[in-house]
């Protein structure tokens, strides 16, 4: 990948992940703390995989 194909890539990643934990900070009623918001679509998507998983 050229230097140009990784920057828009990343850029992407990145504007997606702020998206979401934006997104779920608001949905939370948390709207001035993204950080709380990113941490919880962290542990949502953990959550989903193991019951996916069936680990729980």
């Amino acid at each position: 990948w050229s230097f140009e194909e990784v920057d828009i890539k990343l850029r992407s990643i990145m504007r997606d992940i702020f998206n979401t934990a934006y997104s779920t900070s608001k949905e939370f009623e948390c709207q001035c703390d993204i950080l709380m918001g990113a941490n919880i679509a962290g542990f949502r998507k953990v959550a989903d995989a193991m019951i996916e998983q069936g680990a729980v």
